[in-house]
């Protein structure tokens, strides 16, 4: 299954990190995500572009978990030569993870 099928997300940013927050629809699929969804499975899903770590925070009152990645758009917005600067797609990119 993907995340997708289970979750919505949203990224934001600030300078070269990112964070994506992941939001469960049903609050029975929080404990899946908290089991599968780790900041290092999300570091080694994104190690392409993530060269710095990867914090997990658990946001349980709202069956929500947001990762922030540093090190991770390329220099950040005014240095970066990516297409995505802001690093906005990553939280679709990051839907599309089996678990």
């Amino acid at each position: 299954m993907k995340l997708i099928d289970i979750a919505h997300s949203r990224t934001g940013d600030k300078g070269n990190i990112s964070n994506i927050s992941l939001i469960v629809y049903d609050k029975k699929d929080y404990e899946l995500i908290k089991e599968k969804v780790t900041a290092e499975k999300v570091k080694e899903y994104f190690s392409d572009i993530v060269k710095g770590k990867v914090i997990r925070y658990e946001l349980d009152n709202l069956c929500a978990l947001n990762f922030v990645m540093d090190e991770a758009l390329g220099g950040g917005v005014t240095r970066s030569l990516a297409i995505d600067k802001h690093g906005k797609s990553l939280s679709s990119a990051l839907l599309e993870m089996e678990i």
